[in-house]
């Protein structure tokens, strides 16, 4: 089953706890702060694998999560970091933030691996805290929790060459004809169902041709199932369009090159921009009667390269043509976007509301500042205290006009404040 739009869940490893511990020995009678920091929590990483050719194993596995580190321990033992999550994907997945539709990377070449989520830090042992003049802090400090997040992939596939047209005109007997590829072939709509690759040598040239399920009119507003795959068309370089020139389905072939244009504009400009080689397949069929393709090429003012996918005449100068021209325009690339970046969590601000009396203090600061200690302990919430003062949040509650007795609230702690 093909697969090219999933929606998962990602969240990078919490932070391992530091450890508040004391050093007991033997003989040593002040033997100190002790506690170890907490292991830095696995970071997510998409990596880019040439195996794989869909998105179906995120079909029925959303929520990936990294490992979490461990908390420290005494004798200033480091909690053990968490492994890293590494989520292998098809090459040429776009990964995007789900709510504002981003691209956060473009894994694109066979191997290519990308950090997308950074793991939370280990927070710090009590050993970490102790200065000349505070010897035995009694707090340590918690690790860093991350947020889940939600992402969309999507797949674009990588080819040079896209073959587009409406259904039934015999791309995929085309493909099978110059490649080893054996997709689907029936006489009837839409028998292919999804994008099949297929790579081709000419003379020691090889190129990768993708097979594009038949578009219609109206494709690029939803209708048949154009809409879903146009995408795997916006990496090719050149656009191989194959028209019934027959017309055994009863169609104009004249009719069924603007409609397809028409779509191709319709969904990107860039991709109606790509260089375009036109083929009549089915010539087979014209009994001698040229005047269909002579007012295409009077239409395109392009020459129009004839050929029968079914008796394979004509194939080996399509292929010809294809390698030319491929020749002339540059390597296939990853996208050129502006990535976007996960707005840093704010440590510094706070800000003072005040209702019913009571003192909100609220903030990346405050908030950083509950991470950092234990505020049940009273040595740990006396340098909480400390480091308000030093920040200006008492002064500026003040200026809000705190007065002897009133009560403050931070995070989850209400007290009383005391002159």
């Amino acid at each position: 089953m093909f697969l090219d739009v999933a929606v998962i869940y990602c969240k990078a490893g919490n932070g391992g706890d530091g450890v508040v511990a004391w050093h007991r020995e033997k003989y040593v009678a002040t033997g100190g702060p002790d506690g170890g920091d907490g292991g830095n929590g696995g970071s997510i990483y998409f990596q880019a694998d040439h195996s794989m050719n869909t998105l179906i194993s995120f079909r029925y596995t959303q929520h990936w999560n990294a490992e979490n580190g461990a908390n420290g321990a005494g004798k200033k033992c480091s909690g053990k970091s968490g492994a890293d999550l590494i989520i292998k994907v098809p090459c040429g997945t776009i990964i995007r933030d789900a709510e504002t539709n981003g691209i956060i990377a473009d894994v694109f070449n066979d191997g290519e691996k990308v950090l997308v989520f950074k793991g939370g830090r280990g927070g710090r042992g009590n050993a970490r805290f102790a200065t000349p003049t505070h010897r035995s802090p009694g707090y340590s400090e918690h690790g860093e929790k991350t947020e889940k997040r939600k992402i969309k992939l999507e797949l674009k596939t990588i080819a040079d060459v896209g073959l587009v047209g409406f259904p039934n005109v015999g791309k995929s007997t085309l493909l099978s004809v110059i490649s080893a590829a054996r997709p689907k072939i029936a006489n009837y709509h839409f028998t292919t169902l999804s994008p099949n690759l297929g790579m081709v040598e000419y003379f020691g040239d090889s190129f990768v041709v993708a097979d594009i399920p038949g578009l219609i009119e109206g494709a690029s507003e939803g209708v048949g199932l154009g809409h879903s795959f146009l995408r795997h068309v916006e990496r090719v370089r050149v656009i191989v369009h194959l028209i019934d020139i027959a017309g055994s389905e009863g169609r104009n072939p004249i009719e069924d090159y603007k409609a397809i244009r028409k779509e191709l504009e319709n969904y990107s400009i860039d991709l109606a921009n790509l260089p375009e080689i036109i083929v009549a397949n089915k010539c087979d069929l014209l009994y001698g009667d040229e005047t269909t393709i002579a007012e295409l090429e009077e239409l395109t003012g392009e020459k129009v390269i004839q050929i029968s996918a079914a008796t394979t005449e004509g194939v080996q100068e399509l292929k010809r043509e294809i390698a030319l021209k491929l020749k002339e325009l540059p390597p296939l690339a990853p996208l050129e976007f502006e990535p976007f970046v996960y707005e840093e969590k704010d440590r510094s601000s706070f800000e003072i509301n005040v209702e019913n009396g009571i003192y909100y203090v609220t903030g990346g600061y405050v908030e950083e500042l509950a991470r950092r200690v234990v505020l049940s302990d009273y040595d740990s919430f006396r340098w909480f205290q400390r480091c308000l003062r030093d920040k200006g949040v008492i002064d500026a509650l003040k200026e809000a006009g705190m007065q002897d007795g009133d009560t403050v609230c931070i995070m989850d702690i209400e007290f009383e404040y005391t002159l």
